[in-house]
């Protein structure tokens, strides 16, 4: 799992927790600890280590070749001592912490034809993760305060949103992303939390018409993209 669009969308644009509360105290962002659901090739837990310079981030990956490379970068990166590499299934997943931030790229083909590629299906089919279950493990290992952020196709985030609120889940925000003003939304992003808020809906558009990105996408990313 290499680098691609939604991993760095979701990696720049989650909100990082100002505080939560652990065993009664205030813990501020950069002093908190996050966890990347799936984390591939380690990309967002990397841009989350560059976001918050003090923040301990855990990334838990099932697919063996995706958690070495996932390590590899990690030892490869300035940010090593504050990312760690768990190999494992998630739902089986039970730390004695509790997270400030959960991210996850999920996958999100639901009753689709599997392919000839085991690694590919497990990556972006819900039968190795479904989102009902992932829903319930967040809400287990958030701490009071904390979010769950995730990126999904736009009629997936319907059908998840659907969900997570029946689940007792509120969204904080949500970003309908768009690769050309011309286009249907490719992607949502998308926050949520255990208490009610107030949601914050916005657009983005990833190319202007000429094919260039745009200023918006620029200035979300101009932190990671060495071109920007």
């Amino acid at each position: 799992m290499k680098v691609g669009t939604d991993g760095l969308l979701l990696g720049a644009w989650a909100s990082l927790p100002t505080y939560v509360s652990l065993n009664g105290c205030a813990v501020t962002k950069d002093s908190a600890a996050y966890l990347d659901i799936g984390s591939g090739s380690g990309l967002i837990s990397l841009m989350l280590a560059q976001r918050a310079p003090q923040a301990t981030i855990r990334a838990i990956e099932l697919d063996s070749d995706a958690a070495r490379q996932a390590e590899h970068n990690f030892r490869q990166s300035s940010f090593a001592s504050r990312l760690q590499l768990l190999k494992g299934d998630i739902l089986t997943y039970q730390p004695a912490e509790r997270y400030a931030l959960i991210v996850s790229n999920p996958p999100f083909f639901d009753n689709a034809l599997l392919g000839s590629n085991g690694k590919r299906n497990q990556a972006r089919h819900t039968a190795s993760l479904p989102l009902p279950l992932l829903l319930a493990k967040a809400a287990e290992l958030l701490a009071p305060g904390g979010s769950l952020a995730l990126v999904l196709p736009e009629p997936a985030a319907e059908a998840f949103s659907q969900l997570a609120g029946a689940q007792g889940w509120f969204a904080m925000a949500s970003c309908q992303v768009f690769s050309r003003a011309d286009k249907a939304p490719l992607r949502r992003l998308m926050q949520w939390q255990r208490v009610p808020c107030q949601p914050r809906q916005q657009q983005l558009l990833i190319h202007n018409d000429d094919g260039s990105y745009s200023e918006q996408y620029r200035h979300l990313l101009r932190d990671f993209y060495l071109k920007f």
